[in-house]
């Protein structure tokens, strides 16, 4: 399943964001900022991460549900879906 990167904007901006975030918790520990502060920050990037993922699994599904060749089969079965949702569970 390949995804068309106009699709994924807003995948590329979550992503940095979290880049960001990620880099914000690695000089929070090196200047021995609170561990309240740190964790905070990291649950942030983590959820950060976790919308880009469940972004991309939604933005595929539904271009495969989307079928091209009018057969009414979609391009990736349902146990494929799953397994990229539950990869992200």
């Amino acid at each position: 399943m390949q995804i068309a990167a106009d699709e994924l904007a807003e995948v590329i901006v979550r992503l940095r964001r979290a880049q960001g975030q990620i880099g914000g918790v690695i000089q929070m520990i090196e200047s021995g900022r609170d561990c309240k502060d740190i964790v905070t920050q990291l649950a942030a990037a983590s959820r950060a991460l976790d919308r880009a993922g469940f972004k991309i699994v939604a933005t595929g599904l539904q271009q495969c549900l989307l079928d091209d060749d009018g057969s009414g089969q979609a391009a990736v079965d349902r146990e494929q879906m799953e397994k990229l949702f539950l990869a992200l569970a």
